[in-house]
């Protein structure tokens, strides 16, 4: 047996072809699972796959393809074996024992990333909710091969040293206290949100796979100074900034974490009340990395997630990110189109951000009312929430502030009624 104490964690990778999947070609799939083990902090010294339809319920592999991996460890000295899957507790226990190593599927090392990049503690607490949630079912084998006391990836989400004797029922009880924890945390985040609500700000969720350039947009929009680096999930916790828009609206925008083509179902479930910020938006900005080849693959992934979440249908702008680093063909087509739901930028340079706040604007108008009244002087502090809350501009006249563009139904009503002194019409202006 390998001592991980005094070994670095060299991984072979192994994926399956799906002959039905056009989607996500086998080597960029490998590709992507070989930066999820070097942001682990692995090294990769090998990968392979085998094209079948489904894997194999025994051995992931067929049963004489995974014997030949006997003949890869022995060749590359490998010590970790990633899989490009969710491996069930059965076929993780027959590769350990054929290959006396560790073995991980896509979703450990996932889980294993966030444990180390979770920096609040209700990142922390969510964290770990995924991680036991994912061992819960491999605890009976979870210890048989190699000491946790050792560390490395894959151990970093779950249980520790000091839970190796923990029954089923002890994490069940931890489990259970953590989701009470969170749900205390989605009830701070539904207070925010209804405080935000009651002052009638806007609020715009930034989406998109990971490394796609959401938190650098983020910077850009609200010249913050956020942390924001080219490496997967290089940010957890959500973020919020305000953003005043070209109209002079203010909205707020949150950035959230970065989704992954299989994004493991416990890490969606236990981030749910981060993701609320998602699901309560106003507006999606579904940032795309343009300059990847795959980034349709990517969008469908993110799409995923999003129908999971019930966020699906929510009005967005799909950003394409990275325009700088299209060569010039690429770049002329890209700024072609002229769909008021679509935006070519670069976030690192700030071309294009100023039409993307534009577009923002003219998409949140289509949910406001339009408005056209004049509020009397003594109500001035109603027409600067008016001036901060939509789209309007301002007209000094004899009998009042003559208010006209387009405003939140709430705020509309308030300068309607405001304006006819009660409920009438006396003082509106046909619109």
């Amino acid at each position: 047996m390998i001592d991980l104490t005094t070994s670095e964690e060299r991984a072979f990778l192994i994926g399956i072809d799906d002959p039905h999947d056009d989607r996500w070609p086998i080597g960029r799939s490998l590709a992507e699972l070989g930066a999820l083990a070097e942001t682990a902090g692995a090294s990769v010294v090998g990968s392979a796959f085998q094209r079948r339809p489904h894997p194999d319920p025994a051995w992931y592999f067929g049963k004489g393809r995974a014997a030949e991996l006997l003949d890869e460890k022995a060749a590359s000295d490998f010590n970790v074996l990633i899989v490009d899957d969710e491996l069930s507790p059965n076929q993780q226990r027959n590769l350990e024992k054929l290959l006396d190593c560790k073995v991980l599927d896509r979703s450990a090392l996932i889980i294993d990333i966030f444990a180390q990049r979770a920096r609040t503690r209700e990142g922390r607490l969510q964290v770990e909710l995924a991680g036991l949630e994912y061992h819960l079912p491999r605890l009976t084998r979870l210890w048989t091969h190699l000491s946790r006391t050792a560390g490395g990836i894959g151990t970093r989400g779950g249980p520790g040293e000091t839970q190796l004797e923990t029954d089923r029922r002890l994490i069940g009880e931890r489990i259970k206290k953590l989701k009470a924890e969170l749900k205390g945390v989605s009830r701070h985040r539904s207070t925010a949100a209804r405080r935000r609500d009651e002052s009638e700000v806007a609020s715009v969720a930034l989406v998109g796979y990971t490394n796609a350039g959401k938190s650098t947009l983020l910077n850009r929009l609200a010249d913050a100074d956020l942390y924001a680096a080219d490496q997967l999930f290089a940010t957890l916790d959500p973020t919020s900034r305000g953003v005043t828009l070209p109209t002079g609206q203010r909205i707020v925008v949150s950035d959230t974490v970065g989704f992954i083509n299989k994004l493991p179902h416990d890490l969606v479930d236990a981030f749910r009340a981060t993701l609320e910020e998602v699901i309560r938006a106003d507006l999606l900005l579904e940032v795309v990395d343009a300059s990847d080849p795959n980034f349709v693959g990517q969008q469908e992934a993110v799409q995923s997630v999003l129908d999971e979440l019930g966020a699906g249908d929510t009005p967005r702008i799909t950003v394409y990110n990275k325009v700088d680093l299209l060569d010039a063909d690429l770049r002329t087509a890209a700024v072609l189109p002229d769909d008021d739901r679509v935006a070519f930028v670069s976030a690192t340079t700030g071309e294009g951000v100023d039409r993307l706040l534009s577009r923002i604007a003219e998409a949140l108008r289509t949910s406001m009312v339009p408005v056209d009244a004049v509020v009397p002087y003594e109500r001035g502090e109603l027409v600067a929430r008016a001036r901060t809350a939509g789209d309007v501009q301002e007209r000094y006249t004899e009998g009042g502030i003559r208010v006209s563009g387009h405003l939140p139904a709430a705020i509309a009503a308030e300068v309607g009624s405001a304006a006819n002194g009660r409920s009438g019409a006396e003082r509106t202006v046909p619109s």
